[in-house]
């Protein structure tokens, strides 16, 4: 018999982690980290449950940390198979995991530097550069509906999920007896109509689902996010200050840059000078223009018009810390999309030292904030915020858009639910709160859809 161990997102949204097992064969579905507060993160130092060595493929949704995270770790203590992803997967992991490499060296040097800890007065990183490199040197690209042998006795196929760049939906196939067992696993699922992705391809045939429930319970705002970020825009014009957004590198900030575009193309908002402050995002986005195969028809339809979708008018890309610290020297309206989108760190916190004080600016929240971020501080009505060892004052008017959010809310994914062709006869609802599982649980009763919710490190049985 087939079985699925839940080694991470299961009573949590973070640290996706699901291991397969059949006949002694072992596939993990994505390697995420634990985010958040420190009971989860320092799940991340815990043993793997199995043997590393003894996994013998990867299957990852797609790039986000907590989905990708823990490869590096998983590497390191041994892991030597193949880790299978779309290519655009492979592209953002290539940027992201070195990336998250580097800030665990970074933050150990910190923790050293300040002596954080009594107990461990030599902090170590989680893992390094080096570390992530070797993981990104597994990743096996695999086109959206190929079917792809992955280990013995298993295959995956992915089709498009419409939350990130390459995100993927991976129907993972295990030859048991009498009949194959299809398993589906949802990863983070998309919105419909979202602007440059394609929606969520419908759901096939599957014996087990595991499904996220990141918004279970919740809608996201009806009003229209373009119209949102219009008004916004106006504002700032009107007000003569500028409009800081802090955003995620991939995904967010290209999807703000589409909608300006459009608002300028339209006439419907001035032009004004936009920076884009983050090395990530400036990597980021020629990816997003490279990887047609994950393009909606309109982004299609623009680039084979000889259109440029993410590039307004005035747009200044900034890589260097020179090219950062020049946009100080602005005066007047502008846009400034810096990353992080929970001012948890960043070149954005620059930005908002500088800017936060002004009664003119404008902070421009467009993504979830998390409990103790800044972005949360802000948007809780904070009068003072702490950056850089100083209390800055906040003068700036907060506003915030709950629309951009790459993640489909209740009703969406009650609409994707609605294209599988019949039940599967497991599902499991994962990567979500307490409160947003319990929603989901409640919501698929209504829909008269068994479902259960699994426990930390459970292991079922599969049919």
């Amino acid at each position: 018999m087939a079985s699925i161990r839940f080694l991470g997102a299961a009573g949590t949204v973070t640290g996706s982690r699901f291991l397969v097992e059949h006949e002694s064969v072992r596939v993990l579905v994505d390697a995420g980290l634990f985010q958040g507060p420190k009971d989860l993160r320092l799940r991340n130092r815990e043993p793997w449950p199995v043997d590393a060595a003894s996994i013998r493929a990867v299957v990852l949704t797609h790039a986000h940390i907590d989905h990708t995270g823990a490869l590096p770790l998983l590497v390191r203590d041994g892991f030597r198979g193949p880790a299978f992803c779309t290519p655009a997967t492979r592209d953002l992991s290539g940027l992201l995991l070195p990336d998250s490499g580097r800030l665990q060296e970074e933050e150990a040097r910190y923790a050293n530097r300040k002596g954080y800890s009594k107990h461990a007065p030599d902090a170590r990183p989680l893992y390094d550069e080096a570390d992530a490199l070797a993981a990104v040197r597994r990743l096996s690209p695999v086109a959206y509906g190929e079917e792809r042998d992955v280990a013995p006795g298993f295959t995956v196929r992915y089709r498009r999920a419409g939350h990130i760049l390459g995100s993927a939906t991976a129907e993972l196939t295990v030859a048991t007896s009498p009949r194959p067992l299809r398993i589906l696993f949802s990863g983070d699922l998309g919105r419909y109509g979202a602007p440059i992705l394609p929606d969520p391809e419908p759901g096939p045939a599957a014996d087990v689902l595991v499904v996220e429930s990141t918004y279970g319970g919740r809608r996201h705002p009806d009003v229209p996010s373009r119209d949102l970020l219009r008004d916004e825009i106006r504002r700032a014009a009107r007000e003569g200050g500028a409009l800081v957004v802090p955003a995620f590198a991939i995904g967010r900030t290209q999807e703000i840059l589409f909608t300006l575009r459009a608002l300028e193309r339209a006439k419907e908002i001035p032009v004004l000078p936009v920076f884009v402050d983050s090395p990530m995002a400036v990597d980021a986005t020629p990816i997003f223009l490279a990887h047609r195969e994950d393009h909606d028809d309109e982004f299609t339809r623009l680039l084979a018009s000889g259109e440029e979708p993410l590039r307004t008018e005035k747009l200044s890309f900034c890589r260097s810390p020179e090219q950062s610290r020049a946009i100080n020297s602005v005066s007047g309206p502008c846009v400034i999309l810096s990353a992080s989108g929970m001012a948890t760190g960043g070149r954005v916190l620059h930005h908002l030292a500088r800017r936060l004080p002004d009664p003119r600016t404008t902070v421009l929240l467009v993504g979830y904030q998390a409990a103790g971020t800044r972005g949360w501080s802000l948007q809780n009505g904070a009068s003072t915020l702490r950056m850089h060892g100083e209390e800055v004052p906040v003068r700036a008017r907060i506003a915030t858009i709950g629309g951009f959010s790459a993640h489909g809310d209740e009703a969406e994914i009650s609409r994707w639910l609605a294209t599988f062709p019949g039940k599967p006869r497991r599902t499991f609802l994962v990567h979500g709160e307490p409160a947003t599982l319990a929603a989901s649980l409640e919501r698929m009763e209504r829909m008269g859809w068994p479902a259960v919710v699994p426990t930390h490190l459970q292991e079922v049985g599969l049919p």
